[in-house]
């Protein structure tokens, strides 16, 4: 056989070789499939509508009436063809679950949000705040960022997942919980106890972040790894009463304003964990020189007490991470204008590090006040939230959502946070979850105003964000 003979016969055979090999690759079941495309700009709106719709219903707590709430999204679930459980400790007080199964080769993912919002002062709304008003880009209601706005995002990603049929090596759960603002107890705390079977994960991804835009560019994505615990801590102050002509050296009230005072310009030890000491060193590669400065040089022995100041009077946010934060929000004491009282009250809404020894914090606050007539009482009894450990750094969970970060942003960074509040995220960490936070595009000079008046969403940042998640799960949770 002559060469160009050999040559045509050994080029078919390669061919018939590459023909044989590429449908031994299509039919097998090992590699990832070709994932559907989901029409984000179709689900954008359907988000928007979701959440419209949601905001409407009014699960303020409390009383809570979070059954309505997850009624209203059992109605969803229905219409999609997707079956979906209410359980509850109190009638009126639901949780809904709904899961995608996968094929079992990995724990499941959970992707959650809260049914309940706070109250609110209507008088000091400019709009109403049930109604979901669309105005200048923004969707404004109770609830449209905390949390309703996660729990829509979640239900659409959710829905995306249903309807494009895609394969899945672990389950996708969705859980919207009652009672997250202050009576877990009902909804977190009882979905543990009693249905742990129904919401058993190896990763959740839950409220607790933000991705922030600076002139128009995002800058990073926050995902929290960790978060503060609340521990309420009460003054106590009693002396004397008598007639208020005659003032007294014991009045209840002079000694606890002294002592509020002391508390309120304390600055308890600064102390960083693994979580904020990489957000603060990423964080100074992205912001303005003098910014960077002041994150960069928080441990320096000679300068850290001047930035630490510095920090607490221009960046509040910034300064409840790096410690125990304290601020008295109640005072209690009299009654009449002409009587001293006997007695006198403060409550602080005290937010600890994750691993604050809090009988040597309250050694620690009783030598700050120095007055033997203070009592310092903890209130926060066995209830509340569990300190745990932070969610791990190097994840699978969130080495994806590090992935669909650089997808959806290029640029940006990913950046780990401790959450100064508070989630439901700490009861699902303290049995062995990796949980994570996150939260919609916010911009520079902007915030939710989540808890305050006039709380609003951002229309358009809604869109990546439902696209941030989608990609996450897609990376963690689909077939391969």
């Amino acid at each position: 056989m002559n060469f160009p003979t050999l040559w045509s016969a050994a080029v078919r055979h390669c061919a018939a070789c590459a023909a044989s090999l590429s449908l031994a690759f299509a039919e097998s079941p090992s590699l990832t499939p070709k994932i559907p495309s989901p029409d984000f700009a179709a689900a954008h709106e359907e988000t928007v509508k979701i959440l419209t719709e949601f905001i409407r219903v009014d699960t303020v707590n409390p009383p809570g009436n979070e059954t309505r709430g997850a009624e209203f999204l059992k109605a969803i679930f229905d219409k999609e063809g997707i079956a979906s459980e209410i359980f509850y400790l109190e009638k009126s007080r639901g949780n809904i679950v709904a899961r995608i199964k996968g094929n079992g080769k990995k724990k499941p993912l959970m992707l959650m949000g809260h049914l309940d919002v706070v109250g609110v002062e209507r008088e000091k709304w400019t709009v109403d705040p049930f109604a979901g008003v669309i105005k200048d880009g923004y969707l404004y209601g109770r609830g449209a960022s905390d949390d309703k706005g996660m729990a829509s995002v979640c239900l659409e990603v959710f829905i995306l997942l249903h309807r494009l049929r895609i394969p899945l090596d672990r389950d996708v759960i969705f859980l919207a919980e009652a009672g997250e603002e202050g009576t877990t107890h009902v909804g977190i705390d009882f979905m543990v106890a009693k249905h742990w079977d129904k919401i058993e994960c190896e990763f959740a991804l839950n409220e607790g972040g933000g991705i922030k835009e600076v002139n128009g560019r995002v800058q990073y994505v926050g995902v929290s790894t960790t978060e503060k615990v609340p521990r309420t801590i009460l003054l106590s102050a009693k002396g004397t009463s008598g007639h208020g002509s005659r003032p007294r050296p014991d009045n209840a009230i002079v000694h606890l304003s002294a002592a509020v005072a002391k508390i309120g310009t304390w600055q308890p030890p600064m102390r960083l964990n693994e979580t904020t000491r990489a957000y603060f060193s990423k964080l100074s590669k992205l912001v303005s020189p003098e910014e960077a400065f002041l994150f960069s040089h928080l441990e320096d022995p000679n300068l850290s007490l001047l930035v630490q100041e510095k920090l607490r009077v221009s960046n509040i946010a910034a300064n409840s991470m790096l410690r125990t934060s304290i601020s008295p929000n109640i005072i209690k004491g009299g009654f009449r204008v002409n009587v001293i009282p006997g007695d006198a009250l403060a409550t602080l809404d005290v937010r600890s590090l994750p691993d604050e020894d809090m009988d040597l914090f309250l050694e620690m606050m009783r030598k700050v006040i120095n007055d033997p007539t203070i009592e310092i009482v903890p209130a926060w009894g066995t209830t509340g939230r569990p300190a745990t450990p932070p969610s791990p750094l190097d994840s699978e969970l969130f080495r994806a959502l590090e992935r669909s970060q650089q997808r959806v942003f290029p640029g940006a960074a990913t950046l780990p946070m401790m959450l100064t509040g508070a989630t439901d995220s700490a009861q699902l960490r303290a049995k062995g979850v990796k949980a994570y936070g996150l939260g919609p595009l916010f911009t520079d000079g902007d915030s939710s105003r989540a808890h305050g008046n006039d709380e609003r969403v951002l229309i358009a940042g809604l869109k990546p964000f439902l696209e941030l998640i989608f990609h996450t799960v897609i990376d963690i949770a689909a077939t391969k």
